[in-house]
């Protein structure tokens, strides 16, 4: 089995407020599916309100973020799948919950994780 990374950015999601409380249920509905089916890792969403620190080898900790992921935000979940195939079935399921396109990402196999 892969882990599979299904995430958007927050701006990706252009929802009006009146929706807001349909797409969170809709969301979570796929989430507890997802638990049901013995997949799901963990999932949740960046706090935006916390600053990112930086730590560096030494320990060193500063007020910032590598450029490329200054804007890292949004919402993410992580599910243990047995194929490619599944992953784009399961990202299919939250886009249309979020109403937004999710990012597909594969991990890696490491024996030690």
């Amino acid at each position: 089995m892969t882990k599979f990374l299904i995430s958007f950015p927050a701006g990706a999601m252009k929802v009006a407020p009146e929706d807001l409380a349909a797409v969170s249920d809709a969301s979570h509905q796929v989430i507890r599916e997802a638990k049901e089916a013995g997949v799901y890792v963990f999932g949740g969403g960046v706090n935006a309100e916390v600053a990112t620190r930086m730590v560096a080898p030494d320990g060193t900790v500063t007020n910032e973020t590598y450029p490329q992921t200054k804007e890292f935000d949004g919402g993410f979940c992580v599910l243990e799948l047995p194929s490619r195939e599944a992953a784009i079935l399961w990202a299919a399921k939250l886009a249309k919950a979020c109403r937004c396109s999710q990012e597909l990402r594969e991990f890696g196999y490491d024996p030690e994780s």
